[in-house]
């Protein structure tokens, strides 16, 4: 669909139109609430880092937050100023289910791991409607079972998950379903239905909650908010910057106060609390049965206390509130969100919340009927539509001030020295990024196990969210560029544990798939993060090839154990690493800049120049590539194995190739570009520079293909490699005894099922292929390189695939798989490819493969699409974190397209 048929095309089209900023009214509130905020390190104020042991999970529930809230499907405005969220109790947990529980990095035998079962099931991208399911037990909660069960189990042990410790035996749960629907930007219907799937009666509390964050503890904002009851179901909740809001509740709950305060008595043994009643009032009350933490009037935290004694097996019951806007709005709302008053005698409650309700899911079946094609099968179009809601679920406010973190608070006191100096040799965590200061909504990798941003999976992100809601695509690229966010130096940051590691370069091929999945028409953005991005080529330049080698390093560059050793911090001594990978993601970075540069220059020919810089540069490198008999560097390219690997070089001279055969090796694959057919005609200085350079030094301008097109003219192909080596690095891909799964491309060859040693600087370091966990702990372990099947990989390499399909050299046959004797045209190979990866998620009679894992068959769980974050490289298993719909939602990309010959990152009408 063309941008500008989208803005007409259904009623979330035309909200998506009226508000393509984050500012705007229909984006103040959302479900941007963390699902977890203790053990970040926003929250660790420790001398020695462990951001997991300073605020830990049995802390959450006394004890407030400085920088964001967390909960269950938890609705807030866009600041987190005020947050709307679920409480339960069955009668049997030690406290209020308030939020998700998992292990934390030491605890899980892969590292954190999230213990629960939700899954985010419907969504709009104006938020204006959302469903969520949560499916909770009746029996106790057995958060220490499963602490003890993973302490008894190594790395090499499956993980025990919530399903193994019988608590959902013979559906002995409540499916819990969370419903929000705008009636408009500030009035918002809110419902909870809670079903009993077990053979028994069973007990339930249903305890909608709403409070402040607290912001007045830190002695730099006093100003302090309120709420008070209005009536016996309503109550009035005041702020100085978002307005007034009344939060009505439907039949008689019983409606209880206490404050956002941390129980200092029970976390840390003071003697008395600053403050009278504590956070963790409502939870005593319901649990305990004490009295004494609560008020009846007033406070900055509120609880809607539903019980219902006895809910019958298969029966349902549900309760139901509406926030709205009221009286007055702050001075510094954003233009156009002051509050709509209700009109008068309009009850909030009764036929109007229904219509509301029914109205909103109906135009979601709309917009998705617009978004994803009619001739996608039934399933599938449940998969896209799963992948999109997990990544709007997803979508997390993030506060995070450096400056004032590393700094500490005036009220509270002095965080450690040893937070800047560091300690044990190790410097002081972000103090390099003091510039960093955000209070955005950011696309987040994994609701759970990944409540923070990280750099190259943002980038990935914004794929499979240019197809609902381009502007916050395009709003979150920017952003990443932004001087608040990226490095005066270039840099853009990683992740919040580091953010002076280097993640992949893709943020250039991120914002070139953007503006051409939004129609090819926004130029302005064009110019913004194309500007931005010439800082940041320029540090990968300075930083990461020092010597000019044209050969780069770079580290783990996310992948983190898929090599002999951390490629980030134990390169033997006297040794410099030079990478296949980080050189294949430079040529990647050249020729993604290249296309912006030619597509800019179309309308601004000052650009052009620009282009044959990063021409120049494409061909410097793939010039390094191909070296084969060096003097000062060493090629990367073994002919013996027809593969690239990696490389040491020692200052004497002595090279060592790594040859292990991995994901490092076929990226290479990635940096192809097929000129647009314009360009012969539009830039003539370009195609002279070009003529000139093949005329003058023809053998640096291999890399660059011209052939006839079928349209007249010429078609210009630039490639990183040759036709001959890419043959032998696809005679690996396609050999199903290496690279080739049943559900796509592995990252590690399955060659080394056994073990592989090599001598490295006086050291024997090994390597095998270990398709599920990782068996090591080599970056914590919680992730694995060696073997499972990546979907952001996949992606960009079957999309280059296509691009080789469609090149200059043309749709040449290959035999698929190696050894089978069938000869297969590449561009049906590509399809081939996009189908198993879809198969990850498609239901067959043994359910879905990446929900193995996590959950048993059948008619309660067919259902519902897990979206891991990498797959079992066998058997297609779901492993790592279980709600990755960050990357993991490039599914939906494919959907959207409909398996047609689509050529990644081609305009229309190209």
């Amino acid at each position: 669909m063309s941008s500008s048929s989208r803005t007409t095309a259904t009623a979330e089209h035309r909200r998506l139109a009226q508000a393509p900023k984050d500012s705007d009214p229909w984006r103040l509130w959302g479900p941007y609430m963390a699902a977890r905020q203790w053990g970040t390190v926003r929250e660790d104020y420790s001398a020695d880092g462990n951001a997991w042991a300073y605020l830990p999970f049995d802390h959450a529930h006394q004890r407030a937050y400085r920088w964001g809230e967390d909960g269950l499907a938890g609705l807030c405005d866009r600041f987190g100023f005020f947050n709307v969220s679920l409480a339960l109790w069955n009668g049997e947990d030690d406290r209020l289910k308030e939020r998700l529980f998992g292990l934390t990095n030491c605890e899980g035998n892969h590292g954190e791991d999230v213990k629960e079962v939700w899954w985010p099931t419907d969504a709009t991208p104006t938020h204006s409607y959302g469903t969520w399911l949560y499916r909770y037990p009746q029996a106790a909660f057995p958060y220490n079972h499963l602490r003890a069960e993973a302490a008894s189990r190594g790395r090499t042990d499956d993980e025990y998950e919530l399903i193994d410790t019988g608590v959902f035996d013979e559906n002995r749960f409540f499916d819990i379903e969370v419903t929000h629907a705008k009636a408009n930007p500030t009035d918002i219907c809110l419902e909870y239905t809670a079903t009993n799937h077990g053979p028994d009666a069973a007990p339930l509390d249903l305890v909608p909650q709403a409070w402040f964050r607290n912001t007045w503890s830190w002695g730099r904002d006093e100003r302090e908010p309120s709420i008070s009851l209005v009536t016996e179901n309503c109550v009035r909740a005041e702020h100085g910057w978002l307005g007034d809001y009344e939060l009505h509740a439907d039949g008689e709950p019983r409606i209880i106060f206490c404050d956002n305060e941390t129980n200092e008595i029970a976390v840390f043994g003071a003697e008395t609390n600053p403050r009278e009643l504590t956070k963790d009032g409502i939870n005593q009350r319901i649990v305990a049965g004490e009295s004494d933490g609560i008020r009846l009037d007033h406070g900055t935290k509120v609880g809607f206390w539903y019980h219902f004694e006895a809910i019958a097996p298969g029966e349902s019951v549900t309760v139901r509130l509406r926030l709205r806007g009221v009286g007055r709005s702050s001075a510094h709302q954003p233009k156009g969100t002051a509050h709509q008053e209700p009109v008068p005698g309009d009850p909030a409650f009764g036929e109007g919340f229904d219509i509301v309700r029914r109205v909103r899911a109906e135009e979601a079946d709309e917009f998705y009927a617009a978004v994803i094609p009619a001739t996608v099968s039934d399933d599938d179009r449940h998969i896209a539509r799963r992948a999109f809601a997990g990544l709007l679920w997803g979508k997390q406010l993030y506060r995070y001030y450096v400056e004032e973190w590393l700094e500490g608070d005036p009220a509270v006191k002095a965080p450690p020295r040893e937070r800047v100096t560091g300690v044990e040799g190790r410097h002081g965590r972000n103090v390099g990024w003091r510039h960093l200061a955000l209070a955005d909504v950011i696309s987040m990798p994994d609701e759970w196990e990944y409540p923070w941003f990280a750099a190259w999976d943002l980038a990935f992100h914004t794929v499979p969210l240019a197809h609902i809601d381009p502007e916050f695509a395009k709003h979150q690229l920017v952003l990443m560029c932004r001087e608040w966010a990226q490095h005066p130096n270039g840099q853009v940051p990683a992740y919040e544990w580091a953010f002076e590691d280097v993640n992949p370069p893709v943020h250039a091929w991120a914002c070139w798939q953007v503006y051409a999945i939004d129609g090819g028409q926004d130029q302005a953005f064009l110019i913004q993060v194309f500007n931005k991005l010439l800082l940041n080529f320029s540090w990968w330049v300075n930083r990461k090839d020092a010597e000019g080698s044209y050969l780069f390093e770079g580290g783990f560059l996310g992948m983190d154990n898929i090599a002999l050793f951390d490629r980030s911090t134990a390169v033997p001594p006297g040794y410099k690493l030079e990478q296949s990978d980080a050189t294949s993601w430079m040529a990647f970075f050249s020729l993604s800049m290249l296309r912006m540069a030619l597509e800019l220059a179309r309308h601004e020919r000052a650009y052009d120049n620009t282009a044959t810089t990063f021409l120049q540069y494409f061909i410097n490198l793939a010039h390094a590539m191909d070296r084969t008999t060096p003097e000062k560097v060493s090629s990367l390219w073994n002919e013996e194995d027809g593969f690239f690997y990696d490389a040491l070089q020692h200052g004497d001279g002595e090279i060592i190739q790594l040859r292990v055969r991995s994901m490092v090796g076929l990226l290479p694959l990635m940096a192809v570009l097929i000129a647009p057919s314009w360009v012969q005609h539009e830039l003539p200085d370009f195609v002279r520079e070009v003529e000139w350079m093949m005329e003058r030094e023809p053998a640096m301008m291999k890399a660059i293909t011209q052939a006839e097109a079928d349209s007249g003219g010429e078609k210009l192909t630039m490639t990183l490699i040759s036709k001959r080596r890419r043959g032998l690095l696809l005679e690996r891909l396609f050999d199903e005894n290496e690279f080739l799964s049943e559900f796509g491309i592995r990252s590690l060859s399955a060659a080394y099922r056994e073990e592989y040693t090599a001598e490295i600087g006086g050291r024997s370091m090994s390597i095998r292929y270990t398709p599920g966990e990782s068996d090591i702990d080599l970056f914590g372990g919680n992730s694995n390189w060696r073997g499972p099947v990546w979907f952001p990989v996949n992606f960009l390499v079957v999309d280059s695939l296509r691009l080789y399909a469609a090149s200059a050299e043309g749709d040449v046959e290959y035999e698929y798989p190696t050894g089978s004797g069938r000869m297969v045209k590449l561009s049906e190979i590509v399809s081939d490819l996009e189908d198993r990866l879809v198969n990850l998620f498609r239901l067959g009679p043994n359910g879905r493969p990446g929900d193995q894992r996590e959950y048993p068959n059948g008619p309660l769980w067919d259902e519902h699409v897990t979206f891991s974050e990498y797959f079992h490289g066998d058997t297609g298993v779901g492993l790592g974190a279980a709600h990755q719909t960050g990357w993991t939602a490039l599914v939906a990309h494919y959907i959207c397209s409909d398996h047609a010959p689509h050529l990644p990152g081609v305009l229309p009408g190209e």
